[in-house]
């Protein structure tokens, strides 16, 4: 790789990969999580007068929506993640290096809590964009359901976007449409966070440190390990050969010829 050289200033490429990598999850995370969080107070201001379904789908909507147009604009310069959970099981899975994955996840963060400040600043009145557990929820139950909707969530990424296909290009639609409906099932028991980044941002900005609060960052993380290690498993047992010509593309084919290939010259 040739090193980056400007103004009289010359530096190694990995080190311009990992500063453009940290630039494009900073400002990824920041617009996911400022639409998002705007949607959300929009949401909460008129929650009194408007039926709460309608709440939960303008919400969940908000999440949905952002997180889908953010990961489709950023995912060829960083991937797109915006979530340290996202980052951790890509990094399990052998998707991204060590040394990247910190550098993201410290972007993350730092783009989490810049969202809810800007929100916070920029709105009138109180901004309600924080998680905390609802309708009688334990924190137990917040604590799994956190898991398996995180689950859900980096499980489709995985077999999405870390797997090559001839539909990689959509990703992002199935990625949005997936945190769309784990915004259904658990914002009003949990806040659906699923992203350690999305609930530090306002507990920082807000002040507001609930007892539960570390159900955001043990919950995600399960969830990341669960599904990452059921990915893992799924390769392990060669799951392509198990309905061989499904995706009916030159990758898919390249990539079971090369397992075969591979597994038959470990037989000699």
């Amino acid at each position: 790789m040739r090193p980056f050289t400007a103004a009289g200033l010359t530096l190694p490429a990995t080190v311009i990969h990992h500063l453009v990598a940290f630039l494009s999850e900073f400002a990824g995370t920041f617009l996911f999580l400022f639409f998002a969080f705007s949607g959300t107070a929009l949401a909460n201001t008129y929650a009194s007068t408007t039926p709460p379904l309608v709440t939960l789908i303008f919400i969940a909507m908000s999440f949905g929506l952002s997180l889908t147009a953010n990961v489709w604009a950023f995912y060829r310069v960083s991937g797109g993640m915006f979530n340290p959970v996202v980052t951790l099981a890509l990094y399990l899975v052998g998707g991204l290096p060590a040394v990247r994955s910190v550098v993201v996840v410290v972007a993350q963060i730092l783009g989490g809590m810049a969202a809810a400040g800007v929100v916070s600043g920029l709105y009138p009145g109180d901004m309600a964009v924080d998680t905390g557990l609802g309708n009688g929820t334990t924190t137990t139950q917040g604590l799994f359901i956190e898991v398996f909707l995180t689950t859900e969530l980096v499980f489709v990424i995985l077999m999405l976007a870390a797997e090559k296909h001839k539909a990689t290009f959509v990703a992002p639609v199935g990625i949005g449409a997936a945190f769309f409906l784990t915004q259904l099932v658990g914002v009003h028991f949990t806040g659906g966070s699923l992203n350690p980044a999305r609930s530090l941002g306002p507990a920082v900005v807000l002040g507001k440190w609930p007892e539960y609060f570390w159900i955001y960052v043990v919950g995600p993380a399960m969830g990341a390990l669960l599904a990452s290690g059921f990915y893992k498993l799924l390769s392990f047992l060669r799951w392509r050969e198990c309905n061989p010509g499904q995706d009916n593309d030159d990758v898919e084919r390249f990539q079971v010829m090369s397992e075969k290939a591979a597994s038959d010259r470990s037989s000699y």
